[in-house]
Formats: structure tokens, C-alpha cells, sequence
């Protein structure tokens, strides 16, 4: 049995979508670093930097980095179903996973730990180091629209849709992309709307 170490509202949601898209079983834990208690303690055991999502396979292997466990996750589900049978459309995909997870997801951890990129650091650097970040975030996300929006499959949503959706929605970038990428803002909402997607979404964002 596969475990889940994640919390709600946390990217550990896309990993949970690929599961139930997969027809995966998992148990889950209830972690995350802003949450002391057992579960987090469980995650330090397994994952010294205490990041979510965190997956351990069934002899013991830990998976960490989204992409990471997404791409495992594909390569164990049938053909076709997370990532692509296509050699050519499964580099596009590989690439747009490691995009989010490079520049969208490191935009994040900056955002919300602006203290851990400056020292000493008072509430007025840490409000500038904010601004800048999100911005560069926001530019993160037009530049994926645009590289990634054609051939978006959001009617059979595989990893790169759903790791695209889960982490534009909690980086707080969907406002955004709503005015100046109308398009790809629509193709978003119809993956939350995928029936194997929808469940999850709703455990995470009440």
C-alpha cells in the first residue's frame, strides 16, 4: 500500500488526483510543516525537509518533488493515462512538469518564507521580496499558458493537467490568469470538473 503524506489545500492534491485517475490505492497521512503534531513528526522520518506531498511505495522507497511522483506514478499507470504513449508528446509533458515544479512551485516557497532568502530581514524587505516574487510568478504562469495551453487535454486530464491545475489554484494565480489568459483559465475549470478530479478538489478547497 502506497502512503500519502500531504494536507488540505496543499499541492499534495495533484498526487491525489493521478491516484484516483490511476484507480491507485493509498492511505494518507495528515502532515505538513505548518501543522505540528504526528503526522508531521511521521513526515520528518521519511522526508528530512518536511515537504508535501511525500509518497512512500509499498517496499519502503520515498518519493519526493511533485514531477517526481508524478512521472512515477505515470510510468506505473496504464499507457496513455497520466503521461503520454507518444514519445514526442511525453518530453512536451516531462518538460511542462518540471516548468511548474522549477519556477511556479519555487515562486511559492519564496512567497510564503520570504525570510529564508534574506538576512537580516525586517517586514519591509520581506513585503518587496513578496511583490517581486509574485509577479515573477505571475509571468511563470503566461509563459506556460502560452507554451503549454495548446494541446492542454483537460477532457482526460493526465499529470501535467492536474499538476497545473491544483498548483494555479492555491499559488493564487487564477485571478490572473482569468483576465489575461481567458482560454487556459477555462481549460483549468474543466479539469476540475473531470469526474475522477472533482472529488479530490472538493476534500481540498471546501
Amino acid at each position: 500500500m502506497l502512503t500519502l503524506y500531504g494536507t488540505k489545500g496543499s499541492g499534495a492534491a495533484a498526487v491525489e488526483a493521478a491516484l484516483a485517475r490511476a484507480g491507485i490505492a493509498y492511505t494518507s497521512v495528515d502532515a505538513a510543516s505548518w501543522n505540528p503534531g504526528p503526522g508531521f513528526d511521521a513526515l520528518l522520518r521519511v522526508n528530512p525537509l518536511g515537504q508535501i506531498p511525500t509518497l512512500v511505495l509499498p517496499d519502503g522507497t520515498v518519493m519526493t518533488e511533485s514531477a517526481a511522483i508524478l512521472i512515477h506514478l505515470g510510468l506505473a499507470a496504464p499507457p496513455g493515462l497520466l503521461l503520454p504513449a507518444d514519445a514526442g508528446a511525453r518530453a512536451r509533458v516531462l518538460r511542462g512538469l518540471v516548468f511548474i515544479t522549477a519556477n511556479c512551485y519555487a515562486a511559492i516557497s519564496v512567497i510564503d518564507y520570504p525570510e529564508r532568502w534574506c538576512e537580516p530581514c525586517d517586514e519591509a524587505i520581506k513585503v518587496q521580496i513578496r511583490a517581486g516574487t509574485r509577479a515573477r510568478l505571475h509571468e511563470h504562469w503566461r509563459v506556460f499558458a502560452d507554451e503549454f495551453g495548446i494541446g492542454f487535454d483537460a477532457g482526460s486530464p493526465g499529470a501535467l493537467e492536474l499538476l497545473a491545475t491544483v498548483v494555479s489554484k492555491w499559488s493564487g494565480a487564477r485571478a490572473m490568469l482569468q483576465a489575461e489568459r481567458p482560454s487556459f483559465h477555462a481549460q483549468l475549470l474543466r479539469v476540475e470538473q473531470h469526474p475522477d478530479v472533482a472529488p479530490v478538489l472538493r476534500r481540498h478547497w471546501p
